[in-house]
């Protein structure tokens, strides 16, 4: 299995709370990888590390190594601008931009001068919304706002927003929390689909989630990486007692 991102030794700092302690891990291309643990235990904080958006929060530090495809995105020669466009991400809430369908996904491949407008561009929206499974659903009112569609379409306007720029890797923070569960649905066989493509990793505090689309799961706990395996092992023999106790609903 091929590795995307390898992580080691990562710490980060809230001022004087260490909110991720020394968390090393590989996550695999192609793969859909799951963060769980309890609430505040340190698993967006961790995703966020992986596109350098903890770098917008005041009073951080951060040591440690995250090698994708054999660059440490922390190096100082990397601009975190541009490591964003590579790692896209899809919030817990969806999040569209105050303009028309076809302008969120066209807004960053044409302010990014991926494509220009015309042509290619229409082409590359309706491409991202068709791999968003949203194209048949939206393509008579593409001027019509995204913020007028319901939640779990506004959510895959954001993943289709996402794979506009033609991204890597594609971080999830708990993307169907919001949703109702036809929507959630969707969205997991879409991401089901999408691991062909890119690699997920996505954070959820749903169980059932992650042992229906990941691949493989990392279980955090109070800043620590606990365990990390296949889903399957995670779920049906864990090593540590702590796993266990977590995903049996023991605790959390």
């Amino acid at each position: 299995m091929e590795n995307k991102i390898k992580v080691t030794g990562l710490n980060l700092w809230y001022g004087d709370n260490h909110a991720l302690n020394n968390v090393s891990i590989d996550i695999y291309k192609n793969h859909i990888t799951a963060l769980i643990g309890p609430s505040g235990c340190g698993k967006s904080t961790f995703l966020r590390c992986l596109n350098r958006m903890n770098d917008l929060i005041r009073n951080i530090r951060i040591t440690g190594d995250v090698v994708i495809d054999g660059k440490n995105i922390y190096d100082k020669d990397v601009d975190e601008v541009s490591v964003r466009k590579h790692i896209g991400m899809v919030f817990q809430q969806p999040n569209p931009f105050p303009k028309s369908i076809y302008d969120n996904v066209a807004y960053a491949p044409l302010k990014h001068g991926q494509v220009k407008k015309g042509q290619t561009c229409d082409d590359l929206v309706e491409q991202s919304l068709r791999r968003a499974n949203l194209w048949v659903e939206v393509k008579d009112k593409l001027q019509q706002p995204g913020t007028s569609l319901s939640g779990g379409q506004q959510q895959r306007l954001c993943i289709a927003r996402t794979i506009a720029v033609q991204p890597e890797v594609i971080l999830m923070d708990e993307p169907t929390s919001a949703l109702d569960p036809i929507s959630t649905e969707k969205i997991e066989a879409l991401m089901l689909e999408l691991k062909q493509d890119y690699s997920i990793i996505t954070v959820t505090h749903n169980m059932q989630q992650a042992a229906r689309v990941a691949d493989y799961t990392a279980f955090f706990h109070l800043g620590l990486l606990i365990e990390y395996a296949e889903t399957e092992t995670i779920f049906i023999n864990p090593v540590q007692k702590k796993t266990e106790d977590y995903v049996t609903g023991r605790y959390g």
